[in-house]
């Protein structure tokens, strides 16, 4: 699996946007995985938005409750301009660890720069964090490449 990041750099937290690359015959390649990593744990992004497509959001974040988060990931203040804040988050219960966004921090970021008190997330179930989850838990320790 490859990284997202537009820069290139390894993605250490949330990743930013996925790079479309063009192909010499000027198609699309949408091969590589947009991933989100916290410490040794990462998800599968493009597998979660899958997943959740059409689903209607159940939950609502608070944006201020969150803001303190965002020392632990990378934010592109360029990209977070662009979000949509009316896309929801995704949110997994990691095993014996709580609530986590793995997909949202530049609409998280947007939000609390907008002074835009809540935002509408999409949880995902147990069995659907467990398909996303590349590395951690029992999924064994990853490792960036």
């Amino acid at each position: 699996m490859s990284d997202c990041t537009a820069s290139g750099e390894r993605a250490t937290a949330a990743s930013q946007p996925p790079v479309t690359r063009i192909s010499a015959s000027g198609r699309a390649d949408r091969s590589r995985v947009e991933f989100f990593q916290m410490m040794a744990w990462r998800w599968d992004i493009t597998k979660a938005k899958k997943l959740t497509q059409g689903r209607a959001p159940e939950g609502r974040i608070e944006s201020r409750e969150w803001a303190g988060m965002l020392q632990l990931v990378s934010i592109n203040r360029e990209h977070a301009a662009e979000t949509d804040l009316s896309e929801p988050l995704i949110v997994a219960t990691v095993p014996n660890g709580g609530m986590l966004i793995i997909d949202g921090w530049h609409r998280l970021y947007k939000a609390l720069t907008t002074e835009v008190p809540e935002l509408s997330a999409i949880v995902l179930t147990a069995e659907e964090e467990l398909a996303c989850r590349m590395h951690g838990g029992e999924k064994g320790q990853g490792h960036l490449r």
